[in-house]
């Protein structure tokens, strides 16, 4: 009788861990919508191009060397059977492969975090050539001193220090902000953001219904991403915790669109519909963290926290001229910080020294092994399109095709 009730439990579990997974693999198509609304037409077609492309590169790299450096075992050649991978501890009630294919779908939504904040100038093959680094050692390294077990460069480990996060307010947002914010350093904003003078030209994307499409598919997704974290649905406590995590993660995006788009009023005098969806984004990345133990008003003034933060954050990287097409370094970096810094407030295991400590080292190697890597792709093949290319349009040079041939009146 009780290896029934094991086996059933261990079957919800799996099933329960492979439907999150895949509400989180549905989040790329989230990120591919909201950034083709908001780059303009003539970029469209490689924006795409790109988050298929660095989905696809995300899965191979990882089981090629991402999961090893992240978890310790030898996924490649010895698989994954019923008793875990190879070298690493058996998983508790649900499939090995079940883990593994939550985790993928973790280290691609850290990769397309960069791909909306490099856009409409970047070449497309350097930008996958950095995905290939960044889902195989720089996300897995930083993975593995946070929800794995190592010590960070065998020193300490983070979670003995009062550090935690529990689905990726900073292991998977921060850290691909800070991939992202390196690549935008040296990349440069595109032509015609800023001029001379210091006044700043807003550069509207090409289709707002399809970015919001794009955050209620996010908004979506983001059930797997924190209710997956859970690990677990077959019992009484962990349904109860479940049940919990999905009711603040939509509270906290509830709170966070209202906030912005109140603020948004109250700076601008308009309702700035591109302020509300990332205020929505803002308040998910800002409950990420720990939607576990706050309630449902704790969760929506965190994520209203976390709306009201990101507009102020994209005004401001605008006025230090770093272009950001898509508010990704403001919604997943910035506010992914106040995510880890809000942990303490309703969890007691945690410490704002641990939080701090932990964003700190977060921070300081993804950043720095980025802005390596992108220098050295910057030096090899070069980053940038050319200039008279990023006036065309780079769909036509990258990807030999266009979003909306139609509405071309002349050659």
């Amino acid at each position: 009788m009780e290896n029934q009730i094991f086996e059933l439990q261990y079957a919800l579990d799996t099933f329960y861990f492979l439907i999150c997974g895949a509400l989180v693999m549905w989040m790329a198509a989230g990120f591919a919508m909201l950034e083709a609304g908001l780059v303009r037409s003539k970029n469209t077609t490689e924006i795409l191009t790109k988050n298929i492309a660095l989905y696809a590169v995300s899965c191979i790299m990882y089981m090629i060397c991402g999961y090893m450096v992240m978890y310790g075992g030898d996924l490649l050649l010895s698989g994954i059977t019923g008793d875990g991978v190879a070298g690493a501890e058996e998983a508790a009630t649900y499939a090995p492969a079940a883990d593994f294919y939550f985790q993928v779908v973790f280290v691609a939504t850290a990769m397309s975090i960069v791909s909306g904040a490099v856009a409409e100038r970047m070449k497309l093959w350097a930008f996958l050539a950095f995905a290939v680094v960044m889902t195989g050692f720089i996300y897995p390294m930083e993975g593995s001193w946070t929800w794995g077990s190592d010590a960070v460069f065998g020193l300490y480990t983070l979670g003995d220090l009062g550090f935690s996060d529990f689905a990726g307010s900073g292991i998977v947002h921060m850290a691909g902000a800070s991939a992202a914010l390196a690549g935008v350093l040296l990349l440069g904003a595109r032509k015609g953001k800023y001029d001379a003078d210091g006044s700043i030209n807003a550069i509207p994307g090409a289709n707002l219904p399809l970015a919001t499409l794009g955050t209620f598919i996010l908004w979506l997704g983001w059930f797997g991403f924190n209710g997956g974290s859970v690990l677990a649905t077959a019992s009484v406590e962990s349904a109860n915790s479940v049940a919990v995590v999905f009711m603040n993660t939509n509270a906290a995006a509830a709170g966070g669109l209202v906030a912005a788009l109140l603020t948004a009023q109250l700076k601008f005098g308009k309702a700035d519909l591109t302020m509300a969806l990332n205020g929505a984004l803002a308040g998910l990345v800002a409950i990420t963290a720990e939607p576990s133990t706050p309630t449902a008003l704790q969760a929506t003034l965190f994520g209203a926290a976390g709306g009201v933060l990101v507009v102020f954050s994209i005004l401001t990287l605008d006025k230090l001229k770093i272009d950001d097409p898509v508010g990704a370094l403001s919604v997943h970096g910035v506010v992914g910080l106040l995510g880890l810094l809000l942990v303490p407030v309703t969890n007691s295991d945690s410490s704002f020294t641990g939080q701090i400590i932990g964003a700190l080292t977060i921070f300081g190697w993804v950043f720095g092994i980025s802005l390596a890597t992108w220098a050295l792709l910057k030096a090899i093949v070069g980053i940038r399109v050319g200039e008279e290319e990023e006036y065309e349009g780079i769909d036509l040079s990258e990807c030999g095709m266009e979003a909306y041939p139609e509405f071309i009146t002349s050659k």
